[in-house]
């Protein structure tokens, strides 16, 4: 009688249906992220396009003079996309070079004057603006660092990201006044949401991973981890032996 360890027995064959379903899950990885990205990008310039090409006089729409360029009947639809992503772009370039001048300048404090004075308007544009700045500013970039601190309690561990160190009131007065971190603490799988906590500088453990194989981690609930580089860095930072006289 034969054993489950007879080398003997040959391989149990594979149905066509499960075959299917093995390729088909196979195919669905591949074709997906290509595909979802793919088609968020097509979403974004279409959107912006609808945004932006409603400000162009009909004469001077992408569709219009392509048709005028090939002599086509007005009645064909031609549906062009990206033309509005670049006319945001130079415009916004025109903008951001009319602001860092003299003239520019004042116009912005002039606005902004005038913004203040309205109640509900204020309240709105200085939350975007805060958020802005802090999002696009160049002379700090927000997010270069992933770390681990224990949450929700000790002996738990969670990813978060370094945003800042913490300043005005809220460094003068908590943890007596020593230096403590501004953390983001994602959610999972959605890591635009998630929780401010600002936690002492020595309960920070900064990792060496870089902030999109976190972000990676986070969003895949654990499932894509970032390739293991620990015996490198052990190896860079042990100590080099002394050479003995």
């Amino acid at each position: 009688m034969n054993t489950p360890f007879d080398p003997d027995i040959p391989p149990p064959r594979r149905s066509l249906f499960a075959w299917l379903r093995g390729s088909f899950l196979t195919g669905l990885v591949v074709i997906a992220p290509v595909g979802l990205t793919i088609w968020l990008i097509w979403s974004v310039v279409g959107w912006i396009d609808g945004f932006v090409l409603p400000f162009v006089p009909r004469a001077y729409q992408p569709d219009r003079l392509i048709q005028d360029l090939l002599g086509l009947d007005p009645s064909v639809q031609i549906n062009v996309r990206g033309i509005g992503v670049v006319m945001f772009l130079i415009f916004t370039i025109l903008v951001g070079w009319m602001a860092k001048g003299l003239i520019g300048r004042s116009l912005i404090v002039l606005a902004e004057s005038l913004v203040e004075r309205t109640p509900v308007v204020r309240t709105i544009y200085s939350g975007i603006k805060q958020i802005s700045e802090t999002v696009f500013a160049q002379s700090e970039r927000s997010f270069e660092t992933a770390c681990v601190i224990e949450y929700p309690r000790k002996g738990i561990w969670a990813i978060g990201f370094v945003s800042t160190g913490t300043k005005g009131e809220i460094a003068a007065r908590a943890h007596d006044g020593q230096p403590m971190l501004s953390i983001f603490l994602p959610t999972t799988p959605n890591p635009t949401s998630g929780f401010l906590l600002f936690v002492p500088r020595e309960d920070v453990i900064e990792l060496d991973m870089s902030v999109e194989d976190a972000a990676k981690l986070v969003i895949s609930a654990g499932l894509v981890y970032p390739s293991d580089r620990l015996p490198e860095l052990r190896k860079k930072r042990s100590p080099k032996p002394q050479k003995s006289s």
